[in-house]
């Protein structure tokens, strides 16, 4: 199972019109950065879903076009050279408000493991389409075994975070027995199954 992505990595989610720019290294404590590159229409944090990061501030940088940050329900509109933060624990998405591409660097402190946790729901949109609906929304099979194998760092809003994780740790081995496996895993495993390997 792959553990790492190359450095300069590009991951286009065609169905909500984002494209992954991956060109630091994976695994940093202080500060989880990439690129995003959003088309006309694109959104991002999973089309447009509100969600709330727990455990880590997410940083926007805008380097070209326009995005919207809606954060608590209030759109914050982002022009290029302009920032946004979405402090941790608040609801949010955000989407491209420009009538061309949108580019922007968005960062995650502490660093936990987004960047994992981004490039395993990039790859396998690439690579299991099918485990996603013709609207780009992951199976909630899918759902349940990232946001569990990931914990802590993505939930739903206007759920509660207690009851996701029960929920998410029920249908994880259920998800698993229907097929569904992740691209990259997080630090801790990707280290554990390795020096399993070395073992055999």
């Amino acid at each position: 199972m792959p553990t790492e992505i190359a450095r300069g990595t590009r991951l286009r989610n065609a169905f909500n019109k984002e494209t992954f720019v991956f060109s630091g290294p994976l695994d940093h404590a202080d500060v989880a950065r990439f690129g995003v590159i959003l088309e006309k229409g694109g959104s991002g944090g999973g089309n447009a879903l509100v969600h709330v990061h727990p455990g880590a501030d997410e940083h926007f940088a805008v380097k070209c076009g326009r995005i919207k940050v809606v954060v608590d329900g209030r759109e914050q509109l982002v022009e290029a050279g302009g920032t946004a933060v979405v402090p941790r624990g608040r609801p949010h998405f955000f989407a491209n408000a420009g009538d061309g591409n949108a580019v922007l660097e968005i960062s995650f402190t502490p660093a936990q493991q987004h960047l994992r946790f981004f490039a395993n729901f990039a790859t396998l949109a690439v690579r299991q389409p099918a485990w996603f609906s013709s609207a780009g929304d992951p199976n909630f099979l899918l759902i349940a075994l990232v946001l569990h194998t990931y914990r802590d760092h993505l939930y739903l809003a206007g759920v509660p975070i207690w009851l996701q994780k029960l929920l998410f740790a029920v249908l994880a081995p259920v998800a698993r027995l229907r097929g569904y496996r992740m691209a990259i895993q997080p630090l801790g495993e990707a280290l554990a199954q390795a020096g399993a390997g070395l073992a055999a």
